[in-house]
């Protein structure tokens, strides 16, 4: 029986029940620690000026009445100040109610430039590509509060010369969801699975071709590509080979179709690099788009079935020439597409009336530094979403172009890739500073972001931190150092990939992977991870012990016994005649043997 009182603060020390405890995390605390503390918009700050006091009222001729007035006229300013405060407030609740952004959670997961990120149709995954020639592998289900990580880190264009290339692009495929394509600074682009494995790598054009008809890839670097909207088999590519192809992932020997871009710019020769490239399907039915943007400064749009011999409309001065247009998307209902360019400017075009843009807006572009800066319709199409230099979220009005919201995500870092998923109803941004921010809001966004925080921390293991269980006071002694790459302290390593420099990637302090669904298969052989033991080696490897003979003394030793039981002339051994030589005595002059020959003069 408890004696306690209730206000006794005894109680609080006291159990209230006996077992084991299961420990339920605090899903509302864990949110919390996640809210974003910046304001959704900046606004001026006007520093308050300081209110006349009574006695300088009257020095300066006002009567104690007008005073009264006076303090009256400020109170009624004051109380108006304060509820346009609760006005502001109230508003940017709204916003953070309309849009996921309250809420945000930070991946930092790559070393350098985030260039691009895609999840796939269900969200389940998340996938980021960076200037560190890597991709970055995240599950949302196996991510806690206190691990986010990526999974598995791999370098799609890693080879046996150790070269490594910057990721441009990658999109899951929107109805066959094990399928990745990858864009890197080469000219073949790959198809990879969710897990990250090579399906299809296809194949590089012949370079002294001139005619790009006739060649069956590209030719030279490719800048981006995308999925068929409603065809799983179909993706296309655009390269600076002023050519658009389109590839069936089943054919990794050549192009199904290629599309040439002419351009008609000065001096160019016809050619021009492709720098953007969408393909929508309307929502409500209908044929898909195909657009693209090239450098030359021009807009086309072929048909979905062709021909692609030439464009169903061309704009050729849709942005100013020799800028980089990186951003290009199509609206659900296939009406509208904007494009964002490298001379400052977004504009919005109607496809029924591809001519001249409906709205124009002035954006600060970031494409001459970082070429796969996007722009994206919402999933509805009634927002336009891009980043800026300045590091903020821009959320336009796709009527007017003029920004309903914006909001700073990695402020004084620019903001270079934006994706809004429409089942999670999130925000992934990627930035210059190698971050990726995930936005969300708990009560309209489902899984993603939300299904991680609403899980348990993980305990911290004692292997977690190398730290704990290595004693490096005491130094490395130089017989156990070894050099994997078999290179020597102080040579140049640029050259080395960045998965052989960093072999531990995706691995605990241990050595075992950190996605908990991926077994841990140990090292079997005995040259794995150390120096092999010789006692081992002379035991279970055949012949081991022959690499310190000599091999002239091991075939002399069976000398006398071949002579005395020779094994493959023993039928000759009675009949062999005996080699008989000349006996030559070293005191016989040299006048004695054959006669020289007379040199003819």
């Amino acid at each position: 029986m408890d004696d306690t009182a209730d206000d006794d603060p005894l109680r609080v020390f006291l159990p209230t029940s006996f077992g084991k405890q299961s420990k339920h995390p605090d899903v509302a605390a864990q949110i919390n620690r996640t809210k974003r503390t910046t304001p959704s918009q900046t606004k001026p700050i006007v520093p308050p000026q300081a209110s006349p006091t009574h006695e300088e009222l009257i020095a300066n001729g006002h009567n104690e009445g007008r005073v009264d007035d006076d303090h009256e006229e400020e109170d009624d300013r004051e109380s108006e100040d304060e509820d346009e405060d609760e006005d502001e407030d109230e508003d940017e609740d709204e916003d953070e109610d309309e849009f996921p952004i309250s809420h945000e959670l930070v991946l930092k997961t790559h070393e350098r430039t985030v260039t691009t990120t895609t999840l796939d149709p269900s969200g389940a995954r998340l996938i980021t590509g960076s200037t560190d020639c890597t991709l970055k592998l995240h599950d949302f289900a196996s991510m806690t509060p206190t691990t986010l990580r990526a999974f598995r880190s791999i370098d799609p264009t890693t080879t046996k010369s150790s070269e490594t290339h910057p990721i441009h692009h990658a999109v899951f495929n929107p109805i066959s969801p094990a399928q990745v394509l990858v864009v890197a600074a080469t000219p073949q682009a790959k198809i990879l699975s969710r897990d990250g494995d090579t399906i299809v790598e296809f194949v590089k054009g012949d370079m002294y071709l001139r005619d790009m008809h006739n060649t069956k890839g590209h030719i030279s670097e490719i800048t981006t590509g995308t999925w068929n909207p409603t065809d799983r088999n179909f993706c296309v590519t655009a390269g600076t080979d002023s050519t658009l192809r389109i590839w069936d992932v089943n054919n990794k020997r050549g192009q199904k179709d290629v599309i040439v871009h002419k351009s008609r710019a000065a001096g160019s020769a016809g050619r021009t690099r492709m720098t953007a490239v969408a393909w929508g399907s309307p929502a409500q039915g209908g044929k898909n788009l195909l657009v693209a943007a090239a450098f030359d400064g021009s807009l086309a749009m072929w048909g979905d079935n062709g021909p692609y011999t030439r464009p169903a409309a061309e704009i050729r001065d849709a942005h100013i020439k020799d800028t980089w247009t990186g951003g290009i998307d199509i609206s659900s209902d296939g009406r509208s597409v904007v494009t964002r360019g490298g001379d400052d400017t977004i504009k919005l075009w109607d496809t029924r009336k591809f001519k001249t843009p409906i709205s124009t807006i002035a954006h600060p572009s970031t494409s001459s530094q970082y070429p796969t800066s996007n722009i994206r319709f919402s999933p509805t199409s009634i927002n336009i979403i891009t980043g800026s230099p300045s590091g903020h979220l821009h959320i336009l009005n796709p009527a007017t172009l003029k920004p309903e919201l914006v909001t700073p995500v990695t402020p004084g870092s620019p903001l270079i890739t934006v994706l809004w998923h429409d089942k999670l109803n999130q925000i992934i941004t990627g930035s210059a500073n190698a971050e990726t921010h995930v936005l969300y809001n708990p009560q309209t966004s489902s899984r993603g972001a939300t299904l991680v925080m609403s899980k348990a921390p993980k305990r911290r293991h004692i292997d977690d931190d190398p730290s704990l269980t290595t004693d490096l006071s005491q130094g490395l002694s130089g017989d156990s150092i070894a050099n994997p790459n078999g290179l020597l302290t102080g040579t140049n390593q640029a050259s080395v990939s960045y998965a052989t420099r960093h072999p531990t990637v995706g691995l605990t302090a241990s050595g075992k992977p950190r996605d908990p669904r991926r077994p841990h298969i140990p090292q079997t052989t005995p040259f794995a991870k150390s120096q092999p033991d010789e006692k081992h080696i002379k035991e279970h490897i055949p012949l081991s012990s022959m690499r310190d003979e000599d091999p002239r003394e091991a075939l002399l030793k069976y000398a006398d016994q071949a002579r005395d039981d020779p094994m493959f002339t023993n039928a000759w051994k009675l009949t062999q005649p005996k080699t008989i030589y000349a006996d030559v005595s070293d005191e016989e002059g040299e006048g004695e043997g054959p006669d020289k020959k007379k040199v003819k003069r």
